[in-house]
């Protein structure tokens, strides 16, 4: 073989043996966000939910048997004086008893009670016997006669439930 075609044939096969590999493509630049124009404000991040405002107790209604009682000798403990708790009951104090049943629907010590009827608010200062459920007694001093025109009646209450309150 002559020289001139054994270079040609080793070129041929280095040429074979050789791909041409294209080149790579260019790098894509990090994307920037795009500049605000001053014409334009920069948006506002958003604003935080405002919370909940804190709900008031549910106030509880319940029609129930009212009567009366006095600070007399024959009615209550202590001549009439004094409440199951031991409060001191003077004419003037708007003050009820209320039945056993009542307290455990939240009427506890020191709660305060609207009576329909009746101005202002009366506080739970006294318990009734056993015997009765659904009543409350309204506490009005020494006036025997009031007591009395009071007599027995249907009333509907309404008090925020809560835990035994202080007597201010």
């Amino acid at each position: 073989m002559d020289r001139t075609l054994l270079a040609i044939a080793i070129a041929a096969g280095f040429t074979l043996s050789c791909s041409i590999v294209p080149p790579a493509p260019p790098r894509a630049a990090p994307r920037l966000p795009a500049p605000i124009s001053p014409a334009e404000p920069a948006p506002a991040p958003p604003a935080p939910e405002p919370e909940a405002a804190p709900t008031a107790p549910e106030e509880t209604r319940l029609r129930v048997t009212a009567t009366a009682y006095n600070s007399v000798p024959s009615q209550g403990v202590g001549r009439g004086t004094h409440g199951a708790w031991g409060d001191r009951l003077e004419p003037g104090t708007k003050a009820i008893a209320v039945s056993l049943d009542l307290v455990a629907l939240g009427l506890t010590r020191g709660a305060k009670v609207q009576i329909e009827g009746l101005p202002g608010h009366y506080i739970v200062m006294d318990r009734l016997p056993r015997r009765w459920s659904r009543r409350i007694d309204i506490y009005m001093g020494k006036d025997v006669r009031a007591a009395r025109a009071w007599g027995r009646r249907e009333v509907q209450i309404l008090w925020e439930p809560t835990a035994a309150a202080d007597i201010d």
